[in-house]
């Protein structure tokens, strides 16, 4: 069991948390260095100002600038760095755990979102960070848990256990409520890929990319993508390349050997072929035959 709060495990099984680093600090003029943790960290802002950048699939930096009252929450994994400019500061609340053998000092994670599907869906729609803004409940909540912590050790006791249940809970409402209204989250993850494909298709993609671009893990991207659009993902995209190759075939003069590049396939070999799967035909074979309808229109 690693330290991903997204396992289809913790929803099969029954595990407990096992905490491995927390505490209140406060951060001046100070850039960290990119790390990961095989664990799930909550970056908590209490007062002051920062940023946290999280570095996705395809190496690009992605900052989230958290306002007071403002957390991250970033899967195992992650790397990430905190930031805080050259004359602010920030006082921040963190936790980071992972999960380990049922202890029996209060329900599982399992237990928990077998009772409350709210926690099943959020264990179930991965993300790789989320920034959620609190009314302070999970502030409150966060706080004893670290405190408690403090107290007892990163074995804890039932108190840390239970404070950890609410805090899951809480998490996974605050996240629910986030959410748009229209829609199910997995619509809204769909509708996001979708975007995402028709604005880079005409560079080369790969399926962790347009997850990392919606904060979901790849495997949960193509199982929703294709219950949503009837095709798996790289389907959807190759179909998308195709139709603009015959747009670009069918409306410019760019010669035929170029095309593949404007649609972000880089052999010209396999270009030929999947547009020949796709159309039927061969890119000269179409272009040719849209200069045949419109010599014949003309006559």
């Amino acid at each position: 069991m690693n330290g991903s709060l997204f396992q289809q495990g913790l929803l099969d099984g029954d595990y407990s948390p096992h905490f491995l680093a927390y505490y209140y600090k406060q951060w001046s003029n100070y850039t960290m260095a990119y790390h990961q943790h095989n664990s799930t960290e909550i970056m908590y802002l209490i007062s002051g100002s920062c940023a946290v950048e999280v570095r996705d699939g395809s190496g690009k930096d992605i900052p989230y600038q958290l306002k007071r009252g403002e957390l991250i929450l970033l899967d195992a994994g992650v790397p990430h760095r905190l930031i805080v400019d050259n004359g602010a500061s920030c006082r921040m609340l963190n936790v980071e755990f992972a999960f380990t053998e049922y202890s029996g000092l209060a329900p599982s994670v399992g237990r928990l979102a077998r009772e409350e599907e709210t926690l099943a869906e959020f264990i179930r729609s991965p993300f790789t960070s989320l920034v959620l803004a609190d009314q302070e409940e999970v502030f409150h909540v966060l706080k004893a848990l670290v405190l408690e912590l403090d107290q007892r050790g990163r074995n804890g006791s039932s108190m840390v256990h239970l404070l950890f249940s609410e805090l899951l809970l809480r998490l996974s409402r605050l996240r629910r409520e986030a959410l748009p209204a229209s829609g199910q989250p997995s619509q809204l993850y769909v509708r996001r890929a979708v975007e995402f494909l028709h604005q880079n298709y005409d560079r080369s993609l790969q399926v962790k990319e347009v997850a990392d671009s919606v904060n979901v893990h790849p495997g949960y991207l193509h199982r929703i993508f294709r219950i949503h659009t009837g095709q798996t993902l790289t389907d959807y995209l190759n179909t998308l390349r195709m139709e603009k190759a015959r747009m670009l075939l069918g409306q410019s003069e760019i010669p035929v050997a170029e095309i593949a590049d404007y649609v972000g396939i880089s052999s010209r070999q396999y270009f030929h072929l999947l547009f020949k799967k796709y159309t039927g035909c061969t890119p000269i074979e179409y272009r040719n035959s849209i200069e045949r309808s419109s010599w014949k229109d003309e006559q």
